[in-house]
């Protein structure tokens, strides 16, 4: 029996299993953060959209996953917004301020 490898992928405590984690860029922009930030919100919506158009068609036979699903679409469509109307709010103000 191996037990060197045991630990070896485990989860770090405050990591998401379910989401990907890419730890070999050093370098990390601002657009780039906010450009992953937004793919995962799209597909996060697409996949909520997949599972409602699945349950119209009675091919999902559990309803909780599909409202979960569209749950979280909705939550990250809200945090996008918010973070939108915020990003705007901030550059009208530095737009206001006199020189």
């Amino acid at each position: 029996m191996n037990v060197s490898n045991v630990g070896s992928e485990l989860i770090k405590i405050n990591q998401n299993p379910f989401q990907n984690v890419e730890t070999a860029k050093p370098k990390t922009s601002f657009s780039n953060v906010l450009q992953g930030y937004l793919e995962n919100v799209d597909n996060t919506v697409k996949q909520a959209q997949d599972l409602s158009t699945k349950v119209a068609a009675g091919e999902v036979d559990n309803i909780h996953d599909v409202m979960i699903a569209s749950q979280k679409a909705q939550l990250a469509l809200e945090l996008t917004v918010t973070i939108r109307d915020k990003a705007v709010e901030a550059y009208q103000e530095m737009m206001r301020m006199q020189i």
